[in-house]
């Protein structure tokens, strides 16, 4: 073995060294439910902001996206970091952060599904949203493990079923031992790599190309349809419109996704409210702005990618891999543990979520002789186990039989399906006292219908061509149905609301004077 080898290896040894030391040191604020899940909604503004960051990007958004879109849009795929971080953290902080934080504790509300419940009123509209995350977040879940065998391929030779493996075990470690605290504080040493290892990599895959003028200068070169040249180092690159589509799924979706959500339930203060905005802002601007910068220069490496059986069209995870090939072994192992930080970080929040949802909204309610507090807990870290081993004999499977294409495209429209489900009640639900119960299911039903719908025709190869144009552009990808389920529950639920049976008044006026309790402030704060 290598001195390189040696390092990568001790590297390995010491990251996974202190993410179980930290779930075990956490355990003690994992006795209830409420710690567990909320981390006794007093977590300060750096592990929220980390927690926020590192659940929005994992290696589905280094490896994945960054190589796709990098390879589509050239470094106009730069848009897409910085509609996550203006978007996607910064809006989101500031118009969800604060009424969710409040309504929440208000209705005692720990997970998504069981705010639907509270806030209308519903037992089964709960249920529904519950069955919607486990469906949905399974195959999100599973799609963590893409592109880690191209990477630990460039250095380690080890089959990628024990690569999964390694990584859900000890994922599993840390979140039952400790739960949401134990997560929050990984997510922060998590984020801290990826911080450092998004910068190290872009300086060294520029410096590999000469540069950042010669390398821009090489990329400018390369040939697009209908351009004559300079179209992947363009404003909006070769196709705005599709990249739009782009900018906006991933953004404003993060707003309907029950394990983003959810980090707002638990910050502590308003001071840290504030903080946690401009914290995770720049987090964001650094790791999804870099990411998508450095896939913008995929195609200088398109001898080195694999492609389909096309021969054109490139396997999109391992376009980033094989930027990294030529790259020193040292910084491929900050790579590999930039990699698993923001995959674990990821799996570790979606895991708690769906883990949560299940046994508060759904098996608790069902459990005739009720559950104590201890017996809750236990259950959870039953079903953290359970949705962790699903997802990596999914992940296991779906590699071993790549023509099973059904897995991938429920990965694909999973996250569509979330967003276009629940961003538009939730928002609402939190702003506007006149959301009826029907609005919400009429918008469940068309979220997920419209992903059913994608996802049908694109396992059945159905010919949509004939359709009319607009209708063929939405259907030919997941990425724009997906933004055509969100913006049609935004127009749905006003205006079904306006037609249908309201709550009762005084029922909605009791939950939202929630955000009309006086409190004291210092006078730097308001002259009132």
């Amino acid at each position: 073995m290598t001195t390189e080898m040696i390092i990568c290896v001790a590297l390995l040894v010491v990251f996974f060294s202190v993410m179980i030391y930290v779930g075990i040191y956490t355990r003690k604020h994992a006795t209830d439910v409420n710690g567990f899940v909320l981390g006794g909604r007093s977590v300060g503004p750096w592990l929220t902001a980390f927690a926020f960051g590192t659940s929005y990007f994992s290696a589905v958004i280094f490896v994945g996206y960054a190589g796709q879109f990098g390879w589509s849009f050239g470094l106009a795929s730069t848009w897409a970091g910085l509609g996550n971080a203006f978007i996607g953290s910064l809006l989101a902080w500031n118009v969800l952060g604060r009424r969710t934080r409040i309504m929440t504790q208000h209705l005692d509300a720990k997970t998504m599904p069981d705010f639907f419940g509270k806030r209308f009123n519903s037992t089964p509209l709960k249920v529904a949203a519950s069955v919607i995350v486990f469906v949905f977040l399974i195959p999100y879940t599973a799609s963590l493990y893409n592109g880690l065998s191209s990477l630990f391929g460039i250095a380690f030779d080890i089959p990628y079923w024990v690569i999964i493996a390694v990584m859900a075990v000890l994922t599993g470690v840390y979140v039952i031992f400790g739960g949401y605290m134990a997560t929050a504080i990984n997510d922060f040493i998590q984020g801290i790599i990826m911080l450092f290892g998004i910068c190290v990599v872009i300086g060294a895959v520029l410096s590999d190309n000469g540069g950042l003028v010669n390398a821009m200068q090489k990329l400018s070169d390369v040939p697009a349809e209908g351009w004559t040249g300079g179209a992947f180092t363009s404003f909006f690159g070769p196709d705005p419109l599709a990249l739009l589509f782009v900018v906006i799924l991933t953004s404003l979706g993060t707003w309907g996704l029950p394990q983003m959500v959810g980090k707002f339930y638990a910050i502590k203060s308003e001071k840290d409210i504030h903080k946690g905005t401009v914290i995770s802002t720049v987090f964001a601007i650094i790791v999804a702005g870099g990411c998508y910068f450095l896939g913008g220069f995929g195609r200088l490496y398109a001898d080195e990618v694999s492609y389909q059986s096309d021969g054109v069209t490139p396997l999109f995870d391992t376009i980033v891999p094989s930027m990294l090939k030529t790259l020193p072994i040292l910084v491929i192992a900050v790579v590999i543990v930039l990699v698993l930080s923001a995959s674990m970080s990821t799996l570790s929040s979606l895991v708690l979520a769906s883990s949560s949802t299940f046994t508060l909204d759904l098996i608790r309610p069902a459990s005739k002789k009720g559950m104590t507090e201890k017996k809750q807990v236990m259950v959870m870290r039953i079903f953290i186990v359970f949705f962790i081993i699903i997802s990596a004999v999914i992940a296991i499977f779906k590699d071993a039989h790549p023509e099973v294409t059904f897995i991938a495209q429920m990965m694909g429209v999973s996250w569509g399906a979330l967003a276009g489900a629940f961003l538009a009640p939730f928002l609402y639900g939190l702003y506007w006292k006149g959301v009826t119960k029907a609005s919400c299911v009429i918008c469940f039903i068309w979220g997920c219908g419209i992903a059913v719908f994608q996802l049908i025709i694109s396992l059945w190869g159905i010919d949509i061509s004939g359709w009319g144009s607009f209708l063929s552009y939405i259907f030919a990808s997941s990425v724009r149905s997906g933004v055509i389920a969100m913006i049609g529950g935004l127009i749905i639920i006003p205006v079904v609301s306006l037609f249908t049976k309201k709550q009762d008044k005084d029922e909605v006026d009791n939950m939202f004077t929630c955000y009309e309790e006086k409190v004291e402030v210092p006078v730097k704060d308001s002259l009132d």
